[in-house]
């Protein structure tokens, strides 16, 4: 019996990740002992701080291991509730908040809530390797509004209004933004929110990397222009990058009331709640001032600069100065090799993982990630500078 013929026709719309290949390789290497440094986390490097830790651990011996409301604890949601109003200048009510694990567990209910068969979704391309997948399993179009390099890799309003059908329903913003590390500023949102509205577009702004942002960048929220597009948006964040705080799980999203109402059912009847640690936890997170989240971002930036300074040394990569992120989006198209074939090779001559950029709609590019010390990433760049150089 061929049991693939019995499968449910939306999963042979899922690509399988080149991300995790390269990754699952290079984890391999080292296990087998080999000295590979490791430019793919998506993940900052440093430990969460021991006051959520201790938190989580409080939790535990208070015996809060049971089920809570589905849509996450009052107290998360009401320091949820300030949180946006402080940072991000938007109010909501509690029960338009909804916890999730995580903010791609966030992403996707949103999609799985707003579109359907034949419904077209816009994703600036390059994209966080997940959204198109999101919307395949939705059964949903992915429309991909390629950016240019010159732009920061941001949409411009005169492409986002080009891209724009009888059929666009949901436009997904990054800011900053996955693989590039792009950052939105308020004019071009402003505009982009015009078109929003004059449409009928709904917008997910995944906002997940926005406490990681460099030269005095302000971060915008694009709810914030206004109630015709504060209805439309739906803003996800989380504790992932901001904390330090992945393997956690707790991401949350903030909508019109309709839409929250919407996935609490969608989450009511599949994940339920999010881990009820894992919510005492986000509970002291929020409840402390951003020094954890400072501090984080002076090292990111130390490093990002080191990082310029040696890729400006390497004649045969180009890449974009990244404003936000941890994360670097390099041009190898001067090797004459596509993503994932310079990233084997980089692998496999010189011991350095990097993530192709196929995964992100750019097979000229290839993704370095400085989430990691500064002692690995000298290491890792003297190999890529010397693999360059005999190439």
């Amino acid at each position: 019996m061929q049991i693939n013929t019995r499968l449910a026709d939306r999963t042979a719309k899922i690509n399988p990740s080149s991300t995790l290949a390269i990754t699952s390789r290079a984890k391999k290497l080292k296990a087998e002992g080999k000295d590979v440094v490791s430019f793919g986390a998506g993940e900052p490097d440093c430990d969460t701080p021991d006051f959520i830790k201790e938190a989580a651990i409080l939790a535990i011996k208070n015996g809060f291991t049971k089920y809570t409301p589905s849509t996450g604890i009052p107290e998360l949601k009401n320091l949820i509730v300030e949180k946006f109003k402080k940072d991000n200048s938007l109010e909501y009510a509690p029960s338009q908040i909804v916890v999730s694990c995580g903010a791609k567990h966030s992403i996707f209910n949103v999609i799985l809530a707003l579109i359907g068969r034949g419904d077209e979704v816009l994703i600036p391309l390059p994209y966080w390797v997940s959204y198109p997948e999101m919307v395949n399993l939705c059964e949903g179009t992915p429309v991909f509004i390629k950016t240019k390099p010159a732009n920061n890799f941001r949409i411009t309003p005169e492409e986002l209004k080009v891209a724009v059908t009888t059929r666009t329903k949901l436009l997904i913003l990054n800011s900053p933004s996955n693989p590039c590390g792009s950052v939105y500023q308020e004019n071009d949102l402003k505009e982009i929110a015009k078109i929003c509205v004059e449409k009928n577009i709904f917008v997910i702004s995944d906002e997940i990397y926005e406490k990681i942002i460099y030269d005095g960048l302000k971060h915008v929220s694009i709810a914030s222009f206004g109630k015709n597009i504060y209805d439309l948006t739906i803003t996800v964040n989380g504790l992932s990058k901001s904390h330090s705080m992945t393997g956690w799980r707790i991401g949350y999203l903030a909508a019109h009331q309709d839409i929250a109402n919407t996935i609490a059912k969608i989450q009511d009847h599949s994940t339920s709640n999010p881990n009820s640690i894992a919510q005492k936890a986000a509970v002291a997170a929020l409840s402390m001032d951003d020094q954890f989240s400072k501090k984080m971002l002076a090292e990111f930036e130390k490093r990002r600069n080191y990082c310029m300074q040696r890729l400006d040394q390497m004649p045969k990569l180009g890449f974009i100065k990244p404003q936000g992120a941890f994360y670097i989006f390099c041009d190898v198209s001067k090797t004459k090799l596509n993503s994932i074939i310079f990233a084997n090779r980089l692998l496999d001559e010189a011991a350095v993982a990097v993530i192709p950029g196929d995964g992100f709609g750019r097979d000229d590019f290839m993704r370095i990630s400085f989430a990691t010390s500064l002692e690995q990433l000298t290491k890792g760049l003297d190999r890529i500078e010397e693999w360059l150089n005999n190439l």
